[in-house]
């Protein structure tokens, strides 16, 4: 997004100059010309690295610009000064010379030193891929926490890349006593501000956690299980929920269409109802400052019963989409809870969706657009939710129908009969449940 403002440090401004009170990026007025840069490290190959700028292009169309070119180099380790070696960005000045490129986007993320270094090189803005992920988040964050979240991601990113711009920070010179020095730096103050502005963002991020965890602990009582929608970003999530809820989240085909979670009731073929959520999608080298901003929200992973992980089957490697999926829930520490494997996108390419599920044993293929598979996913879901569950049998008074209540909401009822004590219920029961209603247990749990 182009500062509207000349730049005062002799490089064109453009994607990724930050600007307004939430050190976020501001509004772009015209699709920015961009070079893409990739660094083919050791244990990869240069299919790897085209993978990954070709998504990079996906996440620069999706906030707003054009890659019109793109360099690559393989190197063993990163030059310290300017990531690339001086020959290439030589190479990589003279290209943005002949497209007339305003920003340069890296695939890796770059040091504060070397985008420095980079823009009184090349004339020009050089950011890194979490630069544009934190725009395109900026974008699409439209609830109160959204928008905390991914601000407050925004300045840590920002905090250590605030440099001089020319006469912007040259000393303030105040009154009384400001001949004995020179006064604040205009620098100073910025980062003042952000700081306040951080400490700000991270109250009331915490205020909204403690009514979240007042929710949550309202969610627990109705001993509902909870099932979270996972996967990579553009994988078919929101579609899903809408297939299973009609929830009306909104769909599109590109990167991060939606961030804000949403949770539906679903009921399942076996009378059972559950609680599903759709999280926001993750990505090859998600930003650590998005993962520890959104953690609050990503709380409804940890503490989920199942894991709904849908896979595009189309896509170019999903196996890569994969373990880039695993690499964020172990981060937030949701590793340990049981995942169900979707391979998605079903009427797109069916040998995709074959191939994942000979791969992993149990997965289900679907689509999520036309709905095919779809009844085969509700039954393995209550069957996989069932399974955390045991048979219990107990007996219950005449008299306490409040009991018998409780099964069916909390459980499910297997079979029911009639004996001179009261009515002998069979049930499917988590230990919670179990527990609570151990004085009318008769058989231990199956």
């Amino acid at each position: 997004m182009a500062d509207t403002t000349p730049p005062t440090d002799g490089h064109r401004g453009g994607f990724g100059e930050y600007g307004g009170e939430s050190g976020g990026l501001i509004e772009r007025a015209f699709r920015e010309k961009i070079v893409l840069v990739g660094v083919t490290h050791p244990g990869e190959d240069e299919d790897d690295t085209e993978r990954h700028l070709d998504e990079l292009a996906l996440l620069v169309d999706t906030a707003g610009a054009d890659a019109v070119a793109r360099v690559e180099q393989r190197r063993h380790t990163p030059d310290p000064a300017t990531y690339l070696g001086a020959g290439k960005v030589d190479e990589l000045r003279e290209l943005c010379e002949a497209v007339d490129a305003d920003t340069v986007v890296f695939d890796d993320e770059l040091s504060p030193a070397q985008q420095r270094n980079l823009e009184k090189i090349l004339g020009r803005t050089a950011i890194d891929r979490t630069a544009v992920i934190l725009d395109i988040f900026g974008q699409n964050a439209h609830s109160l926490e959204g928008k905390a979240q991914v601000e407050l991601a925004q300045i840590r990113y920002r905090l250590p890349r605030l440099r001089g711009k020319g006469k912007a920070l040259s000393q303030q010179r105040g009154g009384i006593g400001a001949r004995q020095g020179g006064g604040e730096t205009q620098l100073e103050v910025d980062r003042r501000r952000l700081l306040r502005r951080m400490h700000k963002l991270e109250a009331d991020l915490r205020d909204i956690e403690r009514v979240r965890h007042t929710q949550a602990k309202a969610r627990q009582r109705s001993r509902l299980h909870r099932v979270a929608i996972v996967g990579y970003t553009n994988a078919g999530k929101s579609t899903l929920l809408n297939r299973l809820t009609d929830a009306g989240v909104l769909v599109e085909d590109r990167l991060f269409a939606t961030l804000d979670a949403t949770t539906r009731r679903l009921q399942l073929p076996g009378g059972e109802t559950v609680l599903v959520t759709d999280t926001v999608g993750f990505i090859t080298k998600l930003p650590t400052q998005l993962v520890e901003a959104f953690k609050s929200t990503l709380e409804v992973v940890v503490d989920a019963d199942l894991l709904v992980h849908v896979v595009d089957a189309s896509a170019p490697d999903p196996e890569e989409n994969i373990a880039a999926v695993n690499r964020v829930l172990g981060e937030i520490g949701a590793m340990g809870v049981p995942q169900l494997l979707v391979a998605n996108k079903l009427d797109a390419d069916p040998t995709g969706a074959k191939h994942l599920r000979t791969d992993h044993p149990g997965a289900v293929a679907i689509s999520a657009r036309t709905g095919e598979g779809v009844d085969d996913l509700l039954r393995t879901i209550g069957d996989r939710l069932r399974g955390l569950s045991t048979v219990t049998e107990l007996v219950v008074p005449f008299d306490r129908g409040d009991v018998l209540a409780t099964l069916h909401r909390e459980g499910e009822v297997l079979l029911e009969t009639v004996t001179d004590d009261g009515m002998r219920v069979r049930a499917r029961l988590d230990e919670a449940a179990v527990s609570r209603l151990r004085e009318y247990v008769v058989a231990a749990p199956a």
